[in-house]
């Protein structure tokens, strides 16, 4: 199943986070927070509070133009680990990268910073201003 492509505008307003995630000491995670103790276990995971540019971002890149419902987690992730395949991605591609990237905090707390820390959402919007 496809879904439309981005317009020329929200391809724009993607790309308008690469200079809040460049910006020198950017840190997508504001703190982690205990959700309370037990007799000094944790009762659950922590929760992470990430930065507002860090939502807005993920919030954008999950709607339904970006999403690529038949993506393959790890197919996806030997492209965005590729810098050849990021650098030459047609849309379909970016969109299957960011499909990745924007799940993966549903299975996996602190996802979304590893992707950017690790420059993967950078290299996705450098390709993406391209096109």
């Amino acid at each position: 199943m496809k879904t439309d492509n981005p317009s020329h505008a929200e391809i724009k307003k993607l790309v308008s986070f690469l200079h809040v995630f460049n910006q020198e000491g950017f840190q997508p995670i504001l703190r982690w927070k205990n959700s309370g103790h037990h007799n000094g276990e944790a009762l659950s995971e922590p929760i992470l509070e990430y930065h507002e540019e860090v939502l807005s971002f993920f919030q954008s890149a999950s709607s339904d133009h970006w999403r690529d419902p038949d993506y393959q987690p790890e197919i996806a992730w030997e492209m965005l680990q590729n810098d050849s395949v990021v650098q030459s991605a047609t849309i379909e591609q970016i969109k299957t990268m960011l499909t990745y990237c924007s799940r993966g905090e549903r299975f996996c707390s602190g996802h979304w910073a590893e992707m950017i820390e690790k420059g993967y959402i950078g290299k996705l919007l450098d390709r993406l201003s391209q096109l």
